[in-house]
């Protein structure tokens, strides 16, 4: 899978409806971006992101670090996705976890074009990417600070917390593309998919949701980049725009492990 180097968000995500509506400039879907932003909020830099040029060739696959702590896919919000995200949620109930028993920590999106911040959060605040956070920094006071809230309780946070403003503009600005306007309609989108050290299974994490997704129950010694996980995650959005015969395939890759350095 070749990493196509694109800004994301999706049109129509569930954001608010309040008048002063907040929005991000959207972030490129970039190693180098996405590092310089988590380090920047204080993950350890012994771990970074890194592209994934294919989930079908081994070679390829195999220049990834392991283990694969968190993977963030961009992909187009089409017609096929819409209907089977409206088919999907229509019956679920919104969800309304906090605390240190939640199995994952989710976070619901109210700032537009803030899917790629979105995904960093889950990526970083679940599995075992955030025993990496450097104490006292502004992402582990923030993270300490969600944990007990509600979703609408972690939303406003995400909303006033300078620190995240701050660094996710210094982010925005980098990247091998022009930046667009902060409230431009992007037909992109990101979602994270993380591994819980609570029960040990795969979550889809999409902030625009109702709630986080659970994907199935993983091996102990499978990532979120094992064939299992890919089959749970990526491959069944993949599967999906096949069926549907659609010929847009900007879908990308990025993934959260050891630096190389």
């Amino acid at each position: 899978m070749a990493t196509e180097q694109s800004r994301a968000e999706p049109q129509g995500t569930a954001v608010s409806q309040a008048a002063e509506k907040r929005y991000f400039v959207p972030l490129e879907n970039n190693p180098e971006v996405m590092t310089s932003l988590t380090h920047k909020l204080g993950l350890s830099p012994s771990l970074q992101f890194h592209d994934v040029w294919s989930i079908d060739d081994p070679d390829l696959l195999a220049f990834v670090p392991r283990p694969a702590y968190a993977l963030l896919l961009v992909f187009p919000v089409n017609e096929t996705f819409a209907k089977f995200r409206a088919e999907e949620d229509k019956d679920k109930p919104e969800y309304s976890g906090s605390g240190e028993d939640e199995d994952v920590v989710w976070y619901k999106q109210t700032i537009g074009n803030a899917c790629g911040l979105m995904g960093l959060l889950h990526g970083v605040s679940n599995g075992a990417a955030r025993a990496q956070i450097q104490s006292g920094s502004d992402l582990d006071t923030f993270i300490q600070t969600a944990i007990p809230l509600t979703p609408k309780e972690r939303a406003t946070l995400i909303e006033q917390t300078e620190a995240l403003k701050t660094a996710h503009a210094a982010a925005a600005s980098l990247g091998d593309t022009d930046a667009p306007a902060a409230d431009a309609d992007v037909d992109l989108h990101y979602v994270c998919f993380v591994k819980s050290e609570k029960n040990g299974h795969l979550y889809e994490m999409d902030g625009g949701r109702k709630g986080p997704l659970d994907r199935g129950e993983l091996k102990a010694d499978e990532d979120v980049l094992s064939p299992a996980a890919l089959e749970k995650g990526v491959r069944a959005f993949l599967k999906r725009e096949e069926e549907a015969g659609g010929g847009d395939l900007r879908f990308s890759l990025i993934v959260l492990a050891e630096s190389l350095d």
